[in-house]
């Protein structure tokens, strides 16, 4: 029905509706648990919970402690179910097109949006939250649908727009990261004018209104070899049991390594982990910025959490333009590891972060940490060819939830075990374990198994579309 191939505004309303409930479900459960752990409500308009007073302080710390194990609850009832249908969705989109990984997490997350209406309106048990994550991850969640865009983009940059795919995929990064900060920035106002309620049922809402965009007004991008395949397959697919179904949504994903020269396979596994490696390092993180910025000695209010969030959207900003530039000059391996080298030293300068303007004064080293996503998606995807690139980013997809899970409920846990002592070690954690990854690309590089690996991908690429090009005359 489309006839828009146009896959960014799709992912700016995600983004801005996603992480508008992001920063809402931290503070929403903040207070929550403020109020059943204290008596009383959370003090919003004054810092006296952060007075020194040792009643204070404890109820504070156990709020802190409380609330990092929830969110760890919801981490893990999101986690399971999603790993298993991003595998499914992203993959499954190489046979009947992008858009099967971009619906379901759109219905998944309006359904999660609403959810929380109904606990913040009627004050239901928390309980019913964790149903909620569960629900949007068995619907795909946040990465899916990434993925399921970056395929859709990966289709558009074909063998003629190669050189364009690392760019465009940083757009969509970046496209992400302002339209993250923007909705932070909202929240914090929207929380102090009007309560959780309406930020949570504007989120719904804008979920809704993508909805009819990616249905109706987005078009298509992969286009099947064979029309009739596609009609000639949904006749059969009600003939097949549940377990032939599942193999055939996950063939796509053993084929990209069982059909591969064992050389390419180790090079996507190297990129893979470092990927893997990265996302736990950066999101593990970032993931506590918001306790650490509610904790003492610093105790931001909702205003201050919306500024710092949305001064973080210089991050994807400049990311975006280094990418653009750096791209000109630098092998993609290198800018990997500038963008390594940016996490790393502002996971440090965070940890020992004690006023508010060095809390902010954090995002400046932090300005290229994002650079690394795009670059490794693009990478990962030269060296697939086009048939494959659902396959790639299913598997994509499924590592980056893999990785995020384990990055937020490790993070979580060992903020609240290390709260007591150096709030900030968590920080030191994540900042070397961007060691690994820069390991990993530096044996890449060393090796040049990235050009070695996109240049046979090409040269096989161009014998299946002209196959007489090589041929000897007779």
């Amino acid at each position: 029905m489309g006839r828009v191939l146009l896959i960014e505004p799709a992912v700016g309303l995600y983004a801005f509706a996603m992480f508008m409930i992001y920063p809402l479900l931290q503070q929403y459960v903040y207070r929550r648990l403020w109020f059943e752990l204290s008596g009383t409500t959370y003090p919003a308009e004054s810092l006296s919970h952060c007075s020194n007073n040792h009643s204070y302080v404890t109820i504070h710390q156990a709020v802190q402690k409380e609330t990092s194990i929830f969110l760890f609850k919801s981490e893990l009832c999101f986690l399971i179910p999603s790993l298993i249908s991003a595998l499914l969705l992203v993959s499954y989109s190489d046979y009947c097109g992008r858009k099967v990984a971009i619906v379901p997490p759109l219905v998944g997350d309006t359904l999660f949006a609403l959810c929380y209406v109904l606990v913040s309106r009627f004050s239901f048990s928390l309980n019913y939250l964790l149903a909620s994550s569960f629900l949007s991850g068995l619907m795909g969640g946040p990465t899916t649908l990434i993925g399921g865009c970056f395929a859709y983009v990966a289709d558009l940059c074909g063998e003629d727009l190669e050189g364009q795919k690392t760019v465009r995929m940083a757009r969509l990064d970046m496209i992400l990261g302002v339209l993250t900060g923007l909705a932070s920035l909202c929240t914090g106002f929207y929380i102090k004018a009007a309560g959780f309620t309406w930020p949570f049922l504007t989120a719904a809402f804008l979920h809704l209104i993508n909805l009819f965009y990616v249905l109706v007004v987005l078009k298509e991008s992969l286009v099947l070899p064979n029309p009739s395949l596609s009609s000639s397959w949904a006749s059969e697919a009600p003939r097949l049991s549940q377990s032939q179904a599942l193999t055939v949504r996950l063939q796509g994903v053993y084929l990209l390594f069982a059909a591969s020269k064992r050389r390419r396979n180790i090079v996507l596994l190297l990129m893979l982990a470092a990927f893997a490696f990265f996302r736990v390092a950066l999101q593990g993180g970032m993931s506590i910025f918001i306790l650490y910025e509610l904790n003492t000695p610093l105790c931001w209010s909702e205003v201050f959490v919306g500024y710092g969030s949305a001064l973080s959207t210089a991050i994807y900003l400049v990311s975006f333009a280094g990418v653009t530039l750096l791209s000109r000059y630098l092998p993609d391996a290198y800018i990997i590891l500038l963008g390594l080298m940016s996490v790393a030293a502002g996971l440090i300068m965070a940890a020992f972060a004690k006023s508010t303007l060095l809390m902010f004064l954090v995002r400046l080293p932090l300005l290229l940490s994002i650079m690394p996503t795009p670059v490794l998606r693009s990478m990962m995807s030269k060296i697939v060819s086009g048939s494959e690139q659902g396959a790639m980013f299913a598997c994509v997809a499924f590592v980056e939830m893999l990785s995020v899970g384990v990055a937020f409920t490790m993070f979580s846990s060992i903020y609240a075990a290390t709260l007591s002592w150096f709030s900030g070690f968590s920080f030191l954690l994540a900042a070397g374990l961007t060691l690994i990854p820069a390991t990993l690309i530096c044996v890449i590089l060393c090796l040049r198994l990235d050009v070695y690996e996109e240049s046979i991908i090409l040269t096989e690429e161009m014998m299946e579309n002209h196959p007489g090009i090589l041929e000897l005359p007779p």
